[in-house]
């Protein structure tokens, strides 16, 4: 029996050569549309589906496939049974099935596209045949993906017939195929029509896999999913250096996060997803020179993240020490002949100028979490509660530490002088504790710094233990049920103290 394939494919790489080499091993090729002008005029005989099915396209190109003569085609088992309702119902089987879809993801993301144009990019046809081969594949082979065609030509060439395994391999690939198509335009809807509500069904997919050495540590796997529908790491050009690791990943994502904070030139360094130096500048050299001095022990494996492009100097500055990564929105071409010479250093070049992705996924042992990200700084205008006043620079530097330590892990102190971080006390389980680590860090510093906590004081012993050190300026949430007592400590001391009216727990 002649062996017949079906080629109907948005993405044409490479189908002209897939349609020559399947004429050579005697198969006949129906096709549709685009796809079937391009194979004629390269010369591959071709059947149009509408002379199999007897029935031309319709409704502008929305119905070409969906008919039995296709469908039936498809869908038959290789069994005695279905085979003779084919031969009742003259209707042929086919047994390799090429598709890719539409593309809706790149049309909806084009800027202006209407309604109407995203609407009209959703595929019908072609899932329903992807579909229907990948459920049929113990006789059908499927393929969504022009780079499995030489590893199909092969197959065919050397045995005439693809393996029961190859087959299964490209249905799952098939059915993740439609099933992310499915959750982009679901989750399209879902943006569109109720931008401020959190979905009712939650939907995950990646348009691809890049494989990391391990995890967290070398006895576990890892891999980065990439989400071409978000804005966020995925849209990094990684410019040179060893591969990404998932800590290196963890840290940059922090400190994307960080960067963007930002109008002003500021240099950002991270170690396990804190700062352990910040700072602003006037230009980004500054800022990062500032930065490294903040803490120029834990400096040493950071992750370092910038907003600004970097240029020789700043790379040179840079290189002096040993680092694991580098994001800024771009360099110099001086900046990175300096690189190269670290050829270990991974150089990630990002756009700053779109907004991330306005909610973030965590995975919990039985299900995932889901929240909009924490982009707020405050309810309103931060306020004094004080008898003391903050300074104009005081304010500035309240404003710095209250940007930082909302990415630092709870309980979190932030501390800060002149627009560079003096102590950052992360992740402890009382808040006291926190300030502790920050102002030993500090030391000699801590004096006329000023000092951002998370959340907000359950009693006064973080004040009289920031007056001790010379603390000048305090900022906090306010709502504790004893901020009276906090009050009364900052107006013994002489301490100003702003409320801001909204916490930033970082779990």
């Amino acid at each position: 029996m002649e062996k017949r394939a079906l080629l109907s494919v948005w993405n044409k790489t490479g189908i002209v050569e897939l349609g020559r080499e399947l004429e050579r091993l005697g198969y006949a090729i129906l096709s549709t549309g685009g796809t079937f002008r391009v194979l004629e005029e390269a010369g591959v005989a071709v059947t149009a589906v509408s002379d199999v099915t007897g029935f031309p396209e319709i409704l502008g190109g929305r119905v070409k496939t969906l008919h039995p003569a296709i469908h039936g085609g498809i869908l038959a088992r290789r069994k005695e049974s279905h085979l003779n309702e084919l031969a009742a119902q003259g209707i042929a089987p086919i047994d390799l099935v090429v598709v890719n879809l539409y593309p809706f993801g790149e049309t909806a993301r084009k800027p202006g596209v209407t309604w109407e144009e995203v609407i009209e990019n959703i595929d019908i046809g072609g899932p329903t045949m992807v579909r229907a081969a990948a459920k049929n594949h113990e006789s059908v082979t499927v393929v969504v993906n022009p780079s499995h065609y030489a590893e199909l030509l092969a197959a065919l060439e050397e045995a005439g017939e693809t393996s029961p395994g190859f087959r299964r391999q490209l249905a799952l690939e098939a059915f993740a195929h439609t099933a992310a198509y499915d959750a982009t335009i679901a989750r399209y809807f879902s943006r569109e029509l109720h931008p401020e509500q959190l979905p009712e069904t939650m939907l995950f997919y990646s348009d691809h896999k890049t494989a990391l050495r391990y995890g967290e540590n070398p006895h576990q796997k890892g891999a980065f999913y990439l989400d071409d529908q978000a804005r966020g790491l995925n849209k990094a050009r990684i410019l040179q250096g060893k591969e990404l690791s998932y800590n290196n990943l963890m840290d940059l994502d922090a400190c994307l996060g960080m960067v963007m904070e930002f109008e002003e030139p500021v240099a950002v360094l991270v170690k396990h997803t804190n700062p352990c130096g910040a700072a602003i500048g006037e230009t980004i050299g500054e800022a990062y020179r500032k930065a490294y001095q903040a803490d120029p022990l834990s400096a040493f494996g950071s992750v370092m993240g910038f907003n600004r492009t970097i240029d020789g100097e700043t790379a040179r500055d840079i290189t002096e020490t040993f680092m694991e990564a580098v994001l800024a929105p771009g360099y110099t071409q001086e900046a990175l002949e300096i690189f190269s010479a670290k050829k270990n250093v991974r150089v990630l070049e990002i756009p700053l100028e779109e907004r991330l992705e306005r909610r973030e996924v965590r995975a919990i042992r039985g299900g995932f979490l889901l929240q909009d990200r924490d982009e707020a700084l405050w309810d309103e205008t931060p306020e004094p509660v004080t008898e003391k006043q903050p300074t104009a620079q005081q304010m500035r530097d309240l404003t710095f530490a209250w940007k930082l330590v909302k990415h630092v892990k709870s309980n979190a102190i932030v501390m800060v002088k002149d627009g560079v971080t003096t102590g950052v006390g992360p992740g402890q389980t009382n808040r006291v504790g926190a300030a502790r680590i920050a102002l030993e860090m500090a030391g000699d510093r801590a004096k006329g710094s000023v000092l951002a906590s998370d959340a907000f004081f359950p009693f006064r012993d973080t004040v009289d233990l920031a007056a001790a050190h010379g603390i000048t300026a305090v900022i906090q949430p306010g709502g504790s049920l004893r901020d009276t007592e906090s009050l009364e400590a900052c107006e013994e001391h002489g301490i100003a103290m702003v409320f801001t009216g909204m916490r930033h727990f970082r779990h």
